[in-house]
């Protein structure tokens, strides 16, 4: 496919001993992955360090789970010390999701309470809102959020839909199916004038942002490590305010169940929670190799720069306008906007996503918002400009025959017609 003459592009960044850095990977050399959104990536030195903890659970597990606690709460040290949060106000969970699933089970909301979410809310969290709201006859509340609203008119545009019955607010930090910020400091302070709870699902942002934690000062704070921290899948921390933690309880009632938070969610029963002893090794060895602070500066620069050439480039394939004009845009994580008929709904996104890894074998993320469908562009360490030239010169004219193919009106045929012989 013949693209537009084409900026700068980054230069990627290579291992201390001048390997690239997918090298330092487990991810198969012959797949482009381009979606280290969804599930992460893992490096190889990290996956060394679980291994070798589950091999040593295996041999002596009688020994390996009364133990394992004191393992997990100096892994929640060295993560709070990563994230600049007291290791008091931090508690271990399997992700994002499960956190906020605490969050509202733990809760106790009044009789007909009303939660409020965005419409760029996390689906599964959304989920979990509605059980929460059915359970005391309450109801959920969205906000609509414009895509391209701006920190002023997306802070007014949720704080406008708090009321007295409002009790709970959960914000996306970097939202999930548009790839843009929300203000959640703001909205936070805001809402805790009005005595309102917080809970801000941060599945994106660690290692990500700088000062996650500190920048969202919510309530309750949820975010996955397995994303862009690169840790074992299975990862993810909560941070609560002191005067909420207390009421925070496991989603499992194990032997730790009495102590005080967070020591009562490092007891988890006979689950295997290698990845949580490995997370920080993974942390340390992108540091070590490569600095987080480079990697957040060229993923941001790449990303900035693949959305550029694959929006020129659908655009100018397809006829149609493919910008998207996102609000306050996250640097590593960015969107192009589809040709009408492509991403129909969260089912029809998943399926292209499904169809571009078989028929090209690229690793990519689409999503639905607004109705219109997306492709969100994920960059990290081990990415390359070349991976994204690929994804023009092989997926592109395929999303262009799907186009096509959604666009032609369906013939039928009147089953009493008599046909011609």
């Amino acid at each position: 496919m013949t693209t537009t003459v084409e900026v700068s592009a980054p230069t990627p960044l290579r291992l201390p001993d001048g390997r690239p850095a997918l090298d330092a990977w487990a991810l198969d050399p012959a797949v482009r992955h381009l979606n280290h959104g969804s599930f992460g990536g893992v490096p190889l030195a990290a996956l060394a360090v679980q291994d070798q903890a589950r091999r040593e659970m295996e041999r002596t597990p009688v020994a390996w789970f009364p133990g394992l606690p004191l393992r997990v709460a100096g892994v929640r040290q060295q993560l709070a010390e990563v994230l600049g949060v007291p290791a008091e106000r931090l508690a271990l969970v399997p992700n994002a999701s499960a956190g906020a699933s605490v969050v509202f089970s733990s809760l106790e909301l009044g009789r007909g309470a009303e939660i409020v979410v965005t419409d760029h809310g996390y689906g599964a969290v959304t989920m979990g809102a509605e059980r929460a709201a059915r359970r005391v006859g309450g109801r959920v509340v969205t906000a609509p959020v414009p895509l391209a609203a701006g920190e002023d008119e997306a802070a007014e545009a949720v704080l406008s839909t708090l009321t007295d019955r409002t009790e709970l607010l959960v914000l996306d930090h970097i939202t999930s199916p548009t790839a843009r910020r929300l203000p959640v400091g703001r909205i936070c302070a805001a809402a805790r004038a009005r005595g309102i709870a917080t809970l801000v699902d941060g599945a994106h942002a660690p290692m990500m942002l700088d000062a996650p934690v500190a920048e969202a000062d919510a309530d309750v704070w949820v975010g996955n490590l397995h994303k862009y921290g690169c840790t074992p899948r299975g990862t993810a921390v909560l941070v609560a305010r002191p005067e909420v933690a207390e009421r925070l309880q496991p989603l499992i009632d194990s032997w730790g169940a009495d102590l005080a938070f967070p020591e009562r969610f490092d007891h988890q029963g006979t689950l295997d929670l290698t990845a949580w002893l490995a997370a920080p090794s993974a942390l340390r060895f992108v540091e070590e190799s490569l600095g987080w602070d480079a990697v957040r500066r060229y993923s941001s620069d790449l990303a900035g720069w693949a959305q550029d050439l694959v929006t020129d480039a659908l655009s100018e394939a397809s006829g149609t306008d493919c910008r998207a004009d996102v609000g306050m845009p996250v640097g590593p994580i960015r969107l192009v906007g589809l040709p009408p008929g492509l991403a129909v709904g969260h089912l029809g996104a998943n399926g292209l996503r499904d169809r571009v890894l078989a028929e090209a074998g690229i690793e990519t993320a689409f999503t639905s918002f607004a109705g219109r469908g997306y492709l969100r562009l994920s960059a990290h360490a081990y990415n390359t400009p070349d991976d994204y030239r690929d994804l023009v010169d092989r997926a592109l004219p395929l999303l262009l025959s799907w186009a096509a193919e959604a666009a032609r009106p369906l013939v039928t045929v009147n089953p009493h017609e008599r046909r011609e012989q």
